[in-house]
This record gives C-alpha cells, structure tokens and sequence, in this order.
C-alpha cells in the first residue's frame, strides 16, 4: 500500500473521492483510486440525514474510520473538522483516529460548531489558538507518516491574503499539508500554491463556490491533492431520488433499471464472496456444540 506521504506531493493532482460510510469506501477503491477522503458531511448526511453543522462527535467519526478501515486497504484522509474542542480535546481525537485506522487528519480554523466550507455565515478562531492546535496534533501521533492537514476557511470571512497568513503560520507549526477552503476564481486557485510553496489540497464541489477546474489544470498549479468529498454522495442521492420517485408514480421498477446495480454486483460490493469461505470455514456440523 502506498503512503500519503508518496501520494501527495506538489503537482501530483491526487484525485481524493470522498466516502461518508465504509460501502463508498470500498466502491472508491474498486474504482482505481489510490486513497479516499472520509467526509464529515458526508457521514452526517449519510449517518445522521443531517447537514454539515458540527452534529457529529470525535467517537462516532473514528467509528466510521474504523469500518473503513476493515472495508478498504487504501490510505484514508479522514476529516476530524475542529478537533472537536480544543487543542487537549484534539490530542484525543488524534489518538482516536490514529487508533482507528485514519492515515491523516483534516483540521480546521472555523468556530465550533464548525460548517460546510461552501456554506455561508462561518467564522474562524483566532490564529494563535489554531497554531496551538497544529502543535498538538504533531506532537501527539505515533507515526510520521500519518499526516497532519491543515485547512483555513479565512478565505470567506477576512479575504484570500489573510487566509494565506494563516495557512504559512500553520505550516510553520508543522502541518504537512495546507488547505485554503473555497477559492473563488481560478486566479486565486492559480494564487495559493505560487504564493506559499508546500503540498495543498483544494477541494471540488458541485453547486459550491470554487470552479470546476479539471485534475490537469489543477496539477500543473501545483496541488498534491483534489478532495471531491461530496461527489458519490451526490450521484446516490440523485439516483435514489430518481428511482423512489419512479416507483411511487408506477408502483414499478421498470424504465428504471439503469439507475439500480444489479444483484450480484451488489453482492460483490459488500465482499460476499470472502465472508460466504469464512461461514463455510467456520461452520460447526450438526450436532457440535
């Protein structure tokens, strides 16, 4: 298994599907991708039927992580949003999720109860209390390799050139990835990695407020990494729309067919094939006790 570490360097346009449950995880994998990014909104959403407002605890998140972790042997980024707290309810969190599974951790500078990037209404911490946070997180891992991202979401609140202050200042700390969360043009995509040389992630969302730029435009400025953290999240929710409302207006499934997964790709999604050797494997004659 490749590290992040090798993944997510400059220019490497590391395509990041988003998962917010260990079923997408295993359809990122299936589908060639090198690593997945486990979404806080995505599990709210999913999880919850809840919007990305800060409703999710640090255990439940590292719960998800860990299913994922037995579901999928890929690099998982997980977002760990503020920390859940400060910086000592932080140094938890890192344990939890290293525990867990997570080969890195997305924080951010918002105020808790944090929001959607793309939202409106955010607000940010003070510099120095993010700074301390950084500090906490690198100091409390166990492996070099598990990584430490830092996102700013100063961009909508106090304009792109304080958002970059911030993002040098949590470099500085020891992050070892920097994201500036929802540029509004392609120059201030263009501006952010030429401005502040290191390894960033940018994250694409349909209907949110950064251009839809493709993975070769965003590699050649500079990204090690391209979140699409609502992408598969998006497209089951169109389909599963689409096809409860057909079967409420015809009482059938038929016309809809494109839209479901056959029977036994669904079973091959879930790994039934392994888990049908273990019963046969573990299975008691009759009788035995």
């Amino acid at each position: 298994m490749s590290t992040l570490q090798t993944l997510l360097h400059p220019g490497a346009g590391l395509l990041l599907p988003g998962a917010g449950n260990a079923l997408t995880a295993r359809f990122v994998e299936a589908a060639g991708f090198p690593a997945v990014y486990l979404t806080g909104a995505g599990i709210a959403n999913w999880w919850l039927g809840a919007p990305d407002m800060g409703l999710t605890s640090a255990t439940e998140v590292a719960s998800h992580i860990a299913a994922c972790r037995d579901a999928v042997r890929i690099p998982i980024v997980a977002d760990g949003d503020t920390g859940f707290g400060n910086a000592l309810n932080l140094v938890r969190t890192v344990r939890l999720f290293e525990r867990a599974g997570a080969n890195a951790i997305q924080l951010e500078d918002q105020v808790f109860p944090k929001r959607c990037g793309h939202f409106d209404g955010k607000a940010v911490v003070p510099q120095a209390e993010m700074v301390a946070k950084i500090k906490a997180a690198v100091d409390t891992r166990t492996s070099a390799d598990f990584l430490v991202i830092a996102r700013t979401d100063a961009r909508a609140v106090e304009g792109l050139p304080a958002a970059l202050a911030r993002a040098a200042a949590y470099q500085e700390a020891g992050a070892d990835l920097l994201f500036v969360e929802a540029p509004a043009s392609e120059d201030e995509l263009r501006t952010i990695p030429r401005e502040l040389p290191g390894r960033h992630l940018c994250n694409i969302v349909h209907g949110g407020r950064t251009p839809m730029l493709p993975r070769e435009t965003l590699a050649a400025m500079g990204y090690a990494g391209i979140l699409y953290a609502n992408a598969a999240l998006q497209a089951a929710m169109k389909a599963m729309q689409q096809t409860l409302a057909h079967l409420q207006r015809t009482g059938s499934l038929r016309g809809v067919e494109d839209t479901l997964i056959g029977f036994p790709e669904r079973q091959a999604a879930v790994d039934f094939e392994r888990w049908s050797a273990l019963e046969q494997r573990y299975a008691t004659k009759d009788g035995e006790r």
